[in-house]
């Protein structure tokens, strides 16, 4: 995992000599303004730092506009310098001249603390270039500079003193804000302003709105808009208690001492027994935001090389953290065939994959769901990654009977009036998907005849069903005989 950019750990890159700094960064200002901190602060006998644009070159000095000029002259000032390029990315691929100019400065030998440092979101380092090279993480704000901006803006726009004079707006406001950047915090905060007043609850919406919004413009994650709760999920008891006895960890005093966090849950299981209902219920009992990680995205290449994106990914979960990070049906993005098949990308995602889940800070719980868990590595599946394994059923008799009152509640029926018995009896081997189709199918059927829906159309539905049970008999006896001693029942009960 890279190097976390702090005013510390630049500072002690200049003043080793390293020659060449790639910073990953969304926010250009940001980055420079804590460069210029360091320089200042840091450094003693260092010049404020040159900065260098495409359009501009660097400011003051004639003739530095073209790249490989502004490198050669880079190269030959004889002081301490430090030398940010905010361009050069779209230059550098290649480009022999730009390269060699690159190679040439990180040889130099020279008495001065020199510096090139190349600002981008996720820089592309030419393989050549990449030994040279230091790479740092400039992630999106955390709470603590969140709140010093809101705190230090209070204090020239009414509006924002305002709306932190109300009950525990701060805190609201620094949760509902992670996971956006400073630019574009102030950008929703001036549309907050003209668009929902003086209320800290719609302001606090309208953040959560905009947070939303950038997470679809990345592409990588999706936000899940969630009011699910564990009542609404039939059966699982083993589940539900454990998910219960965490819930304290996502309090505000563990959360600010972040200590002992719950790390992950893994849910296998066959297709329809409600492994994904599960994810959206803890993230509704915890109060967490739930984003959703498609590992097929990850591969498809549009937003870079697979690793990337999946290092972009876990940097956006962590940014708006405490959250919880659905990823769904893991094995099709890391398993043991495309682990030999894949070659060094797909090695490098599970390499980055098991760190990142090992070294963690962040309060990001890891919610992974599987149908085919025996395609996993050994490794994922050891434990020190997730904090439990746990394997879905097809439901037993009593949950049956519990998820059909689930069901029936929701198409608005009433439930004491129908025989949960009964269908319970006569839905022998669904999952918890059909028997929601089930009664769906048979309000749809009574609505066509302009009737109420009774029991005996739900039977009928039933009837006409071929269950999942007999359908993937053979996979569902592979999954049960692989679970068995591996993984902790999420019910109490199995009998079908």
């Amino acid at each position: 995992m890279k190097e976390l950019l702090t005013t510390a750990t630049f500072a002690q890159h200049v003043a080793a000599g390293t020659p060449l700094i790639a910073i990953n960064t969304g926010n250009e200002q940001r980055t420079i303004q804590l460069i210029q901190t360091a320089a200042t602060r840091n450094l003693k006998g260092m010049e404020p730092p040159k900065i260098w644009s495409c359009t501009s070159g660097f400011d003051g000095i004639d003739n530095t506009t073209d790249p490989a000029d502004a490198l050669s002259w880079a190269l030959n000032q004889t002081g301490h310098a430090i030398f940010v390029f905010v361009d050069m990315h779209w230059y550098w691929d290649n480009n022999p001249k730009i390269q060699r100019l690159m190679i040439n400065f990180s040889q130099q030998r020279s008495n001065a603390r020199k510096s090139l440092v190349f600002l981008a979101l996720d820089p592309a380092i030419p393989e050549p270039l990449q030994s040279h090279f230091v790479q740092l993480d400039h992630p999106l704000p955390n709470a603590a500079e969140l709140s010093s901006y809101l705190t230090t803006h209070r204090e020239q726009d009414p509006y924002i003193d305002q709306l932190l004079q109300q009950d525990d707006a701060l805190r609201k406001m620094v949760l509902a804000a992670q996971g956006l950047d400073l630019i574009r915090l102030e950008r929703a905060l001036r549309m907050a302003r003209l668009t929902k007043g003086n209320d800290v609850a719609e302001v606090i919406g309208a953040l959560h709105l905009d947070k939303k919004r950038a997470l679809e413009q990345t592409g990588i994650l999706e936000f899940i808009d969630n009011d699910l709760q564990p009542d609404h999920v039939g059966g699982m008891e083993n589940l539900k208690h454990w998910m219960a006895r965490r819930e304290k960890a996502f309090g505000v005093d563990e959360l600010s001492s972040g200590e002992n966090l719950p790390s992950g849950v893994l849910l296998m299981g066959i297709s329809g027994c409600g492994k994904s209902l599960f994810v959206k219920a803890i993230a509704a009992r915890w109060s967490l935001p739930l984003l959703r990680l498609d590992m097929s995205t990850v591969y498809e290449g549009t937003y870079g090389t697979p690793e990337r994106s999946l290092h972009r990914a876990c940097q956006l979960a962590e940014a708006i953290s405490p959250c919880v990070l659905w990823i769904d049906e893991i094995e099709s993005g890391i398993s043991e065939q495309g682990f030999k098949s894949g070659g060094g990308s797909s090695s490098r995602v599970l390499g980055y994959f098991l760190t990142w889940m090992q070294e963690k800070k962040s309060p990001v719980f890891v919610a992974a769901t599987a149908n085919a868990i025996e395609m996993l590595p050994a490794e994922v599946l050891r434990k020190g990654r997730f904090d439990e394994i746990f394997y879905i059923a097809l439901p037993g008799l009593n949950e049956r009977k519990e998820i059909f009152t689930i069901h029936l509640d929701r198409q608005g029926q009433d439930s004491s009036a129908y025989d949960t018995t009964t269908l319970a009896h006569s839905s022998k081997g669904f999952s918890g998907a059909e028997i929601e189709q089930a009664v769906a199918s048979a309000r749809f059927e009574a609505q066509a005849a302009q009737r109420v829906m009774t029991e005996k159309d739900i039977m009928e539905a039933i009837g006409q069903t071929v269950p999942i049970s007999v359908t993937m008999a053979e996979q569902i006896k592979k999954i049960e005989a692989w679970a068995f001693k591996r993984a902790v029942p999420a019910s109490e009960h199995s009998e079908r």
